[in-house]
């Protein structure tokens, strides 16, 4: 997989290194004709045929310990994204491939109704799109999200929907039917109120203004929204810490959370690319930062950690978060109602009794 230092209009990362298990590499060669302009990146849909559809995990960072992701990759090409090393598993780039090359998983649901329908099945709150975004742009064409929420909801099944999408709006008439029980929390991911910043950060995710517009339209629907402050990047958003709880407050947001930045295996050196083309400036400031909230590192996935880092200058924004949750006056996050499930017929199962 070969390397390009040009960044592409519409995408977020500027190069397609070789993921951590490839066994070779290609270095670019300077032939004396100057660098080629960069082409156009055509984003191509393969098809992923999963086994399961739930994935389960025993972290204590996070408020689930299930969830399911119709896609792999994700289009809106968010540099920062944690997620990009699992296309090493693809044998993928976590860069360009990442972000270009994504999988549809249109099996999923019926696998989902399998896995709810099983005897020994117990429901707790379940997350979906917590790995990547579950209404990226594809999703207009596969409907897979839509197909998975319309199950969940089918089954009374408590759900956290975690997005930075404006096409969540879509889904609205079967979300406030399973909100208006307590089954389901909207969680939106605002990172900037600045345009330019976001252009080139999360070059095709919806605008901090069209999320904040999507915040009111769920809130408006009686859908309990949070906002995810994710990620606070040290030096280059952190100052907005204030005005983005403010903004999503107004919009109708109901609680708040957040997560420092991380930058994961492959993400730390595509992070660093991206900050000296669009940021150079900033850029050693913005990394000696995140050096000092992970124990000298580019990153820290120990539990405990790996969220909210450590130090003084983690302790400083954890402060700052928590003074200003406490002012604009967010709530407690939504508890979620397990007691309704109805556990679904299996995929293609008769039923016993017939009317």
């Amino acid at each position: 997989m070969g390397e390009s230092r040009h960044h592409r209009h519409g995408r977020g990362a500027g190069s397609n290194p070789r993921n951590r298990y490839s066994a070779h590499a290609t270095s670019p060669f300077d032939d004396g004709w100057g660098a080629a302009a960069p082409t156009s990146l055509r984003t191509t849909v393969g098809i992923d045929r999963a086994r399961r559809a739930i994935s389960y995990n025993d972290s204590p960072d996070i408020p689930f310990d299930r969830s399911v992701n119709p896609y792999r990759g994700c289009e809106h090409g968010c540099v920062y994204c944690y997620a990009r090393p699992t296309h090493a598993w693809l044998d993928l780039s976590p860069g360009l491939d990442f972000e270009s090359r994504l999988f549809a998983r249109p099996g999923l649901p019926e696998l989902l109704r399998d896995e709810l329908a099983a005897p020994d099945y117990r429901p707790a709150p379940l997350a979906i799109g917590a790995i990547t975004d579950a209404y990226q742009p594809i999703e207009r064409h596969h409907a897979i999200t839509r197909r998975v929420v319309e199950i969940l909801a089918a089954a009374r099944h408590p759900t956290l929907l975690i997005t930075k999408s404006a096409m969540v709006e879509r889904d609205i008439d079967v979300l406030s039917d399973m909100a208006a029980d307590g089954l389901l929390e909207v969680a939106i991911s605002l990172t900037t109120l600045a345009p330019g910043i976001a252009r080139t950060l999360e070059p095709r995710a919806a605008s901090p203004r069209r999320r904040l517009q999507t915040i009111a339209a769920l809130a408006d629907a009686g859908i309990p929204v949070r906002v995810m402050l994710a990620p606070v990047i040290p030096v280059l958003t952190e100052a907005e810490i204030e005005s983005l709880l403010t903004a999503a407050r107004d919009a109708g947001a109901r609680c708040a959370s957040y997560v420092l930045l991380r930058l994961p295996l492959e993400v730390a050196d595509l992070f660093r690319d991206w900050l000296r083309t669009h940021h150079p400036d900033a850029a050693q400031r913005v990394m000696r930062h995140v050096r000092d909230t992970r124990g000298g590192h580019d990153n820290d996935a120990r539990f405990g950690h790996r969220m909210r880092g450590r130090g003084p200058y983690a302790d400083l924004i954890a402060q700052r978060f928590a003074l200003a949750g406490k002012r604009l006056g967010f709530e407690s996050p939504t508890a979620l109602r397990s007691d309704l499930f109805v556990p679904p017929q299996r995929h293609g199962q008769i039923p016993l009794f017939t009317p």
